[in-house]
């Protein structure tokens, strides 16, 4: 008689993964080629190293069993690699926060004056999605989006447009790993709603949008001032990416009208970035004063355009800054301007300057920008070696007194976090991190429909073997490991994809790998 027993595993991992209101935190059982506790020693030493003086939603006791049920496991041969990743999965948790209209997402874990209710932030609001779009949980996320945009009896929170947001971009980009239609769609008025304001609030009579810097979280810059109002790359990058998704979303709800309308906005607005934004002297997209003149300063927000996919093929050249330590590369990381400009670190110290020091939001930005150009870019200018040294340096920069750390900002060249001794810096949750490793490094690029395509951008030679698992992906679980010889997990030589734990896929290298149903 044959089996019904793997028929009806598949089928309760679909009906769990895809019930969209799932509150419970229950690891989906499967056929696993690494197995949680495997991994249980960096969660004991993490609990170790700290006095636990803040816990909200998850406490240190609980967060073990929490990681089992919602995370995906990973291993490579590189340790700090690993710990940080299980690190920033644990540091992330800190900040899950239950209140009376839901779970949130905090940024800081001490209480800020300038936060909305429940000490909530708007400008990090796009990295938590594109972070948290892993959890098996989709509670977390669903409470937070809701919180900041009806948690407010029934309207948008006071306070979420402090800051410049992607939301509507990082939202469709979830869709794209979870599959939830009906979540988005019931989204989108409040997208489109919030869409409109930020051109009530910001847009300028050319077309392009301004902000002061201060509101884009990025105070103290070299083409700025807290109170200067600049047509800068990150909220033009920002509402170019929010319109493409509302397109998308009205592509999803069959609304051609729509489809076209926020179509021609994104238009717009790429052509107007092109045509104005970019400085063919220093072949790089600079902030444009109130005068109308450049900058003249790169700056890493220059990279934003790619962030949202939004430029043509033939502006790569500005990429080269990346490799170049008188651009952005430094010994602990890229930084936030460039590193031959005369006013590089003038503004003294610890006040958030982004006049150069290192900001894991600016790094984090940046990285998921480059991803998307050499996945989505035909380009000789930069390779996947760019991406893997500053992933690296990103990994090697967050240590502190010798143990796993994130905080705000950090020196350049010495490593030495600048708000490291404060206890508002610490577990600083203003980037992402795991999602570089996933969509990145591993390269699951989330797409809307059934193809799966995994590009890691490991260059040859660096890791004999890794394993990525229990990603839920499209309402599946999803395995991709790499054995160079066959020795690490004793099911064969390349590159290997799993869907619940039946090999679908694999490639002899370690090479772009397709597979479509």
């Amino acid at each position: 008689m044959i089996s019904k027993i793997p028929y009806l595993i598949a089928l309760i991992i679909l009906l769990t993964a895809c019930t969209g209101n799932r509150s419970s935190d229950t690891a989906i059982p499967y056929n696993k080629v690494l197995h949680a506790e495997q991994f249980r020693h960096h969660v004991d030493y993490f609990n170790r190293m700290e006095n636990e003086n803040i816990a909200q939603a998850i406490p240190n006791s609980d967060v073990w069993e929490w990681m089992k049920a919602n995370v995906p496991l990973f291993e490579c041969p590189q340790d700090n690699f690993e710990e940080i990743y299980y690190y920033r999965w644990w540091s992330l948790r800190k900040h899950i926060r239950k209140t009376p209209i839901g779970y949130v997402f905090t940024e800081f874990l001490v209480e800020r004056p300038y936060a909305d209710k429940y000490n909530m932030i708007a400008c990090a609001m796009g990295h938590h999605i594109n972070e948290s779009r892993w959890l098996h949980n989709p509670v977390y996320l669903n409470d937070y989006i809701h919180a900041w945009y009806r948690g407010n009896k029934g309207k948008p929170m006071d306070k979420i447009h402090q800051f410049s947001n992607w939301t509507a971009h990082a939202l469709y980009n979830r869709y794209l790993v979870d599959g939830n239609k009906e979540y988005l769609l019931e989204m989108l008025p409040d997208l489109e709603n919030d869409y409109l304001t930020w051109e009530n609030e910001r847009k300028l009579p050319n077309g392009l949008f301004w902000q002061e810097d201060v509101k884009d979280g990025m105070e103290e810059s070299i083409s700025g001032g807290r109170k200067v109002r600049n047509i800068r790359p990150t909220i033009n990058s920002y509402m170019y990416g929010n319109a493409i998704a509302l397109s998308k979303m009205a592509q999803l709800s069959g609304d051609s009208e729509k489809i076209a309308f926020y179509r021609s906005k994104a238009d717009t607005i790429k052509w107007l970035v092109q045509e104005k934004m970019w400085n063919s002297q220093s072949k790089f997209f600079e902030t444009i004063l109130s005068n109308g003149d450049f900058a003249l300063v790169r700056e890493a927000i220059g990279y934003l355009p790619w962030y949202v996919n939004m430029p043509d093929e033939g502006f790569e050249d500005a990429w080269k800054q990346i490799l170049d330590p008188q651009g952005f590369l430094a010994p602990f990381g890229m930084t936030t301007a460039e590193r031959r400009h005369p006013a590089f670190r003038s503004h003294g110290c610890c006040r958030c300057e982004w006049d150069g020091a290192v900001w894991p939001f600016a790094t984090s930005q940046t990285l998921t920008a480059l991803a998307n150009l050499l996945n989505n870019y035909q380009q000789n200018s930069i390779g996947i070696y760019a991406y893997f040294r500053h992933l690296e340096l990103y990994v090697e920069s967050q240590y502190y007194h010798g143990r796993p750390y994130i905080g705000e900002y950090l020196d350049e060249t010495t490593g030495y976090w600048l708000k490291g001794d404060q206890e508002r810096s610490r577990y600083y949750n203003h980037a992402t991190f795991n999602d570089l490793v996933i969509t990145g490094l591993i390269g699951l690029r989330p797409r809307e429909d059934d193809t799966i395509v995994i590009n890691p951008l490991l260059p040859p030679g660096k890791w004999k073997w890794f394993c990525l698992d229990n990603i839920l992906y499209h309402g599946k679980i999803i395995t991709i490991f790499w054995d160079e010889d066959g020795s690490r997990y004793k099911r064969g030589k390349g590159l290997h994809l799993l869907i619940n734990g039946e090999e679908i896929a694999a490639a002899e290298k370690l090479e772009k790998l397709i597979y479509t149903p």
